[in-house]
């Protein structure tokens, strides 16, 4: 029989130092993002909402997560989506689930900035990305899951599309 004085808590259940806190920002090379609220659940469950601008023509990594789920919630402009090797464009006022596990990200294809919701659930730190494409250099890791050739697929469908956006603009503006 077990004992609830000297068991060790689930790491879902503490909150630890390198968790989000409100206020918490970030600039990278996409955009940024500022969480705007944290805590836990009745359950123990963590949650974490973050605003992220996704500035226009860039593109976040191709990533999952082991620990989390996530809401995403187009507050403002349009947001292209992949997800498990299938791209959808969300305008704003709609929403996607992004299951644990599934692969994933955000891109902004448009011309003015794209302005999301991210409602994370489960265990809430960025040491749960695990980033498989990345248009950034950025470090990343193999990926040999279902949809991996879908997703590395459409992730270049939508680079190329962003960097032909890119040259256009630069075209047109010269």
């Amino acid at each position: 029989m077990s004992n609830p004085a000297t068991e060790q808590a689930s790491p879902l259940l503490s909150i630890a130092p390198d968790a989000y806190h409100v206020g918490d920002r970030d600039n990278r090379p996409w955009g940024n993002y500022i969480v705007i609220d944290t805590g836990s659940y009745g359950n123990g469950e963590e949650y974490c909402k973050k605003m992220i601008t996704i500035n226009s023509l860039q593109i976040l990594s191709l990533q999952s997560h082991k620990q989390r789920r996530e809401t995403w919630t187009v507050k403002k402009g349009t947001l292209t989506v992949l997800r498990d090797g299938k791209i959808l464009e969300l305008c704003a006022g709609e929403s996607i689930d992004i299951p644990m596990g599934s692969i994933h990200c955000m891109a902004n294809t448009g011309t003015e900035d794209c302005v999301v919701e991210e409602i994370q659930e489960g265990f809430c730190r960025e040491e749960d990305i695990h980033r498989y494409m990345d248009a950034y250099q950025r470090n990343t890791e193999m990926l040999a899951a279902p949809h991996a050739v879908e997703s590395f697929t459409a992730y270049r469908e939508i680079l190329i599309d962003i960097n032909k956006a890119r040259l256009e603009r630069k075209h047109g503006a010269a």
